[in-house]
This record gives structure tokens, sequence and C-alpha cells, in this order.
């Protein structure tokens, strides 16, 4: 991966925290790795745990970064959410999988949120 591609990613991430904060979420951790993957954000929204995917893209010319969020990927976050919340002891409690996404293609970087993006 470059050193470019590290650098978008770390600052669409940044970027992400920035607003989910803003909405009131309380960010448990950032690049969260374990075998089979990393979870990106790990956050609580009230009683929720919430697992989020981001992803940050410089221009449309590969369609809309919500887009890249494919069956095949939310079945892996899926899996890790599995693991991080058997580790963390949260099994019993409700939890959801957001996908925030970030166009830095404009004058000021658009953040969107999508709450409860796809189902286990």
């Amino acid at each position: 991966m470059s050193h470019q591609r590290i650098a978008l990613g770390k600052t669409g991430e940044d970027l992400a925290v920035e607003e989910l904060e803003r909405r009131g979420y309380e960010i448990i951790a950032r690049r969260w790795r374990e075998r089979l993957g990393e979870i990106d954000i790990i956050a609580r929204d009230c009683e929720t745990l919430v697992f989020v995917e981001v992803k940050a893209r410089e221009g449309h010319e590969f369609g809309d970064a919500v887009e890249s969020v494919t069956r095949q990927k939310q079945r892996r976050l899926v899996r890790l959410a599995q693991d991080y919340a058997t580790r963390a002891r949260w099994v019993d409690r409700p939890c959801r999988f957001d996908v925030v996404t970030v166009h830095l293609d404009a004058d000021r970087p658009i953040v969107t949120v999508y709450p409860n993006a796809f189902d286990a």
C-alpha cells in the first residue's frame, strides 16, 4: 500500500471520528486488528456497540465509497465483530454496523454516516 493511500485512510478515519463524536458516539477503539483483519472504528452509541467501516475517496471515478463495502467485506466485518464482542464480553448487548464515507474532492471534505448500513 502506498504512503499516499495510507495517509488518505488515516485522514478519512480522523474525519470520521470527528463526525461520530459530534453525533455523540463514544470511541472505544481505532484500527482494532485481529488475524482475520481490522475494524476501522469501534464505538458506543448509547447502549449499542457500533462497528464502523470507513471509506475515504479523493474522487468519484470508482463510484461512491459506500458501494465498496461488498457482501464479502460485510461478512468479514461480522466475523471480526463477533470476535471482538466475545472478547469484550458484550455478547448479550445490541450492536450494529455503520459505514462512514469521506469524499475529499470538494472544497471541504464531505462526511456521510450510514447508521445500520447492513445486518449481521
